[in-house]
C-alpha cells in the first residue's frame, strides 16, 4: 500500500509536507508507521496548482528518499494546493506512467488501496472507459482506471456521488471473484480549487487517513501524521468523504451507490 499527503491553504513550500517534518512523506517512504508495507519505494509524484488551471506534475520511478531533484523541487516550489504520493506497488510495473498523482485537465488524483481481483478485472474495467477518456489510460494500475472512471461518472458535477458510484461499480465487479476484500479506497483528488478525500473499505481495514488544520491557516490531509507527537491530527472515520478548503474540513458519510435494483448506480 502507498502513503500520501495533500495540502490546501495559504501558499507554503512543498518541503513543509514532503521533506521537512519528522514523519514527512519521504520519511514515510522508508518507515511507514501505519501502512501495510513499511517501505514505499516504487516511485513517487507531485501535483501542484499555481497560476494555471491544470496542475504541474512531477513523477519518477526512483525511491523518494534517493532523488535529489525531489528535495530541490520541494525546497523551491510554493503552492496553496498540492498532492504528494509515495508508491508501494501491489503488482503492477514500476514505471513513470504508474506513479501517482494522475492528472486530466484541471483534475488530479492519487490513491492508496486496491480493487479485489484487479488482474482478472483489468480488461473489463478498461472497456468501461468512454472513448474520450480512454486515451488518458497510459499506465496499468487500478488507481488510474478508477480515476478515469470517476471522471466518466460525473466527477465534475458531483465528486462525492461520482466516487460513490465508482465504489459501487468496483464492489459489484469484484464480488463474483471470491472472498478477498472487494475494495479498499483511500484517495485524494482536486479540481484546483477544492481538495477532496475519501476513506472507505468493504471490510474492516480501511487504510489510515488523518487531517489537521495549521496554526496559520490551511489544512493537511495525510495517510499518517507528519510529526512525532501526532499533535492536532484527527482520524477521518472509515466510510467518510471530506471536502477540504483553507477554512476547514466538512465530513459526510460515504457509501457505494446503487440503484433500486441493487446495481451500481
Amino acid at each position: 500500500m502507498c502513503r500520501w499527503a495533500a495540502y490546501v491553504g495559504p501558499k507554503i513550500f512543498l518541503e513543509q509536507i514532503v521533506t521537512a517534518p519528522h514523519q514527512s512523506l519521504i520519511a514515510q517512504s522508508q518507515h511507514a508507521r501505519e501502512g501495510k508495507a513499511e517501505t514505499n519505494g516504487d516511485g513517487f509524484g507531485l501535483a501542484w496548482y499555481d497560476e494555471r488551471p491544470e496542475p504541474g506534475l512531477y513523477r519518477d520511478i526512483l525511491p523518494a528518499w534517493s532523488d535529489p531533484n525531489l528535495r530541490s523541487l520541494a525546497r523551491q516550489v510554493r503552492s496553496g494546493l498540492f498532492l504528494a504520493h509515495v508508491r508501494a506497488s501491489t503488482g503492477t510495473a514500476t514505471n513513470r506512467s504508474n506513479c501517482h498523482p494522475f492528472a486530466v485537465g484541471r483534475w488530479s488524483f492519487m490513491h492508496n488501496g486496491q480493487v479485489g481481483g484487479y488482474e482478472r478485472l483489468r480488461r473489463r474495467l478498461d472497456m468501461l472507459l468512454p472513448e474520450e477518456l480512454y486515451g488518458h489510460r497510459v499506465g496499468t494500475t487500478d488507481s488510474e482506471v478508477m480515476f478515469l472512471l470517476a471522471l466518466s461518472l460525473g466527477l465534475d458535477q458531483d465528486p462525492a456521488g461520482a466516487l460513490g458510484r465508482l465504489a459501487g461499480l468496483g464492489e459489484d465487479l469484484a464480488a463474483p471473484l471470491g472472498p478477498q476484500p472487494l475494495l479498499r479506497f483511500t484517495a485524494a483528488l482536486s479540481d484546483g480549487k477544492t481538495l477532496y478525500a475519501v476513506r472507505y473499505a468493504s471490510d474492516a481495514f480501511a487504510p489510515s487517513l488523518y487531517y489537521r488544520a495549521g496554526p496559520a491557516g490551511g489544512v493537511t490531509v495525510a495517510s499518517e501524521p507528519l510529526d512525532a507527537e501526532h499533535a492536532g491530527w484527527q482520524s477521518l472515520p472509515p466510510g467518510s468523504f471530506a471536502t477540504v478548503t483553507a477554512e476547514g474540513v466538512a465530513v459526510q458519510p460515504f457509501r457505494p451507490l446503487r440503484d433500486e435494483a441493487g446495481r451500481a448506480a
